[in-house]
């Protein structure tokens, strides 16, 4: 069984940072975290951020420039460093990972941006 933890979120001002970690622990081998997903009160979730296995780095339009999706292999993590948060960023963070073709989920960590 695998277990994905995802902490770093709290409350931050308008313009403010935040750096989400998403740790595997359990039966981990051939784990890839690979995802960041995030889903906003009554809207569906939708992915900010991917890191492949090759480093490569890809985002979604409205977070580009401001976020950045890092991985430490060693410690089976990954990371999202936020920076210029808006209030629209509000919202629960989730990290994705696959194991073969399984996928695995975090419970989710809450980001809210307001003054």
């Amino acid at each position: 069984q695998v277990q994905l933890v995802e902490s770093g979120g709290g409350l931050v001002q308008p313009g403010g940072s935040l750096t989400l970690t998403c740790a595997a622990s359990g039966s981990i081998e051939g784990i890839r975290l690979r995802s960041w997903y995030r889903q906003a009160p009554g809207a569906e979730r939708e992915l900010v951020a991917t890191i492949t296995s090759d480093g490569i780095t890809k985002y979604s339009d409205s977070v580009k420039g401001r976020f950045t999706i890092s991985r430490d292999n060693g410690k089976n993590t990954i990371n999202s460093q936020m920076d210029s948060l808006k209030p629209e960023d509000t919202a629960v963070y989730f990290c994705y990972g696959l194991q073969g073709f399984v996928p695995y989920w975090g419970q989710g960590t809450q980001v809210t941006v307001s003054s």
